[in-house]
């Protein structure tokens, strides 16, 4: 009796959340190759126009975006640094 009251009670409570613990992974790995081809189409236009001032801008912006993409916890050390900069805890 007691070996099947085991099998019914449950041994750890339902958290009741939505588990997000591959979210930031599952959402680099789905843009980011999306960002990189809209990247290269955009670069191409702007050298094809031979407009090089926008090409330059365009690269650094894309680089400042990739950052963001590929560098794991970017934000939260970004974060942490800018709230430690200011004095919050």
């Amino acid at each position: 009796m007691e070996s099947a009251l085991e099998l019914v009670t449950p041994t750890a409570p339902a958290t009741g959340g939505v588990n997000t613990a591959g979210l930031a992974d599952f959402l680099r790995k789905f843009f980011a190759p999306l960002f990189l081809v809209v990247v290269s189409v955009v670069a191409i236009f702007f050298l094809f126009t031979r407009e090089i001032t926008r090409f330059v801008q365009f690269i650094i912006l894309a680089i400042a975006i990739g950052v963001i993409f590929y560098v794991p916890n970017i934000i939260e050390v970004t974060a942490r640094a800018i709230a430690g900069a200011l004095g919050i805890k």
